[in-house]
């Protein structure tokens, strides 16, 4: 592999300065997938127009990133994108422009404050911010994701394209388990979805935001306590149930909500569909 890969314990401390201020919800594509791929017992004929979502932490100065949704150029480039996405019954859509890119420059944040990307798994429709990161910008996830890309002898049935995460002057920092990221912030064990996926837990000043990624698709999924589809391993199962009780149990905390990563009715990706 060509990028640095590291403990996050080894990497210097991320370049924030106080406590999580507000979030900046992204939609940044869409997606086609089957109810049953994101609710367990779902219908595999009813079809969802699911957003592809990223989310910037913002902090009294710093920022983070969480997931970045595809990189653009595998959807533009229509020999890449066949052998990217020809899935049955699959469909990437990316908006004009480059969304990501677009929804952070009006917000108003600087690429050059971006303190690290967050990356909840490795499947392909979250890795894209990768292509975005200076060394000194680390790449955070799960060590057991790591490991599972790395290991992976089937790329395209994993759903997960290597190189987004295999590049020069990437620096990966692998985490194990729950780990305080920063002041407000912390990555929480959700695997089952992936073998390493993780969500993250920020303290706004005023509640809590869980985000969930794809340990939860859709809200239902927490609402009635029901994991996620689609599992990797013998234990993905078990994995999943336990992650989204986690879910379930933090969404009926007061002042604590969570966000589901696909969901195109949940009022936050809904109101960012409808402002573009």
């Amino acid at each position: 592999m060509s990028s640095t890969v590291l403990d996050a314990a080894a990497l210097p401390p991320l370049r924030l300065r106080g406590r999580p201020r507000r979030l900046v919800p992204m939609v940044v594509g869409f997606e086609a997938v089957a109810e049953a791929v994101s609710l367990h017992g779902g219908s595999r004929f009813r079809h969802l127009m699911e957003p592809v979502t990223a989310v910037a932490v913002v902090f009294d100065a710093g920022w983070v990133l969480v997931d970045g949704g595809f990189d653009p150029a595998r959807i533009r480039d229509r020999a890449v994108r066949t052998v990217s996405f020809d899935y049955e019954n699959y469909a990437p859509i990316v908006p004009p422009g480059d969304p990501l890119v677009d929804q952070i420059a009006e917000a108003g944040l600087d690429l050059a404050d971006l303190a690290a990307a967050l990356l909840t798994h490795a499947h392909f429709d979250h890795t894209g911010a990768a292509r975005l990161l200076a060394p000194d910008q680390p790449l955070l996830l799960q060590r057991r994701e790591w490991q599972h890309v790395a290991e992976n002898t089937d790329p395209r049935e994993a759903f997960v394209f290597p190189d987004d995460l295999d590049r020069d002057g990437l620096t990966l920092g692998l985490l194990d388990g729950d780990t305080p990221l920063a002041a407000g912030l912390t990555a929480i064990d959700t695997s089952g979805h992936t073998p390493g996926h993780q969500s993250f837990v920020v303290e706004l000043p005023e509640r809590t935001v869980v985000l969930a990624g794809d340990a939860a698709d859709l809200l239902g999924n927490v609402e009635h306590e029901v994991r996620c589809g689609s599992t990797v391993g013998a234990d993905g199962p078990a994995r999943a149930d336990r992650a989204v009780a986690r879910l379930a149990a933090l969404h009926r905390t007061p002042g604590t909500e969570v966000w589901p990563a696909h969901d195109p009715e949940f009022p936050v990706w809904a109101a960012v569909v409808r402002s573009r």
